[in-house]
């Protein structure tokens, strides 16, 4: 039994010290997009604002900001958008927000949002947003100091 409880730290010490660096991920890019560089999944960062839901945009309605493609559901919407960009972007280049407060960037589902104090918030899913809102005010707190180290190191 003893020989077990030593193989057993020892292997919870290897994977506790891998943990970091594998969480740590690639490198951030400014904006966080698909293959085909289209930012938020496709979807229309306005909407978020508007309607308080996520909406899908369409090709038509695209406009080029910040190293992304951003689509929108109208020319309303991709207007109000160009004149004011960092009014409707999501924080944190739109990766998701628990993860950046954590140090590391993750994907997001474009459901898992959060409106707070007239910015935009994404989670990976809507679980992982539950934990997020535990502590929202911190998470994004810790966040804006992650973000500024994660941006350093991404590719030029």
């Amino acid at each position: 039994m003893t020989m077990i409880r030593a193989w057993f730290a020892a292997l919870t010490f290897i994977i506790g010290a891998a943990m970091p660096a594998l969480a740590q991920g690639p490198p951030a890019s400014a904006v966080n997009v698909d293959a085909e560089g289209v930012a938020l999944h496709g979807h229309d960062p306005v909407a978020y604002f508007t309607e308080g839901k996520a909406v899908p945009g369409v090709a038509r309605f695209e406009h080029q900001w910040n190293g992304a493609r951003w689509r929108f559901a109208n020319a309303a919407n991709r207007d109000a958008f160009a004149k004011a960009p960092d009014k409707y972007a999501p924080q944190f280049g739109g990766y998701c927000s628990w993860a950046v407060s954590r140090n590391y960037t993750a994907d997001v589902d474009p459901n898992a949002f959060a409106v707070v104090n007239g910015k935009l918030y994404l989670n990976y899913s809507t679980d992982v947003q539950t934990r997020w809102r535990v502590d929202r005010d911190g998470n994004i707190t810790k966040a804006e100091g992650n973000w500024p180290g994660l941006r350093a190191r991404a590719p030029k």
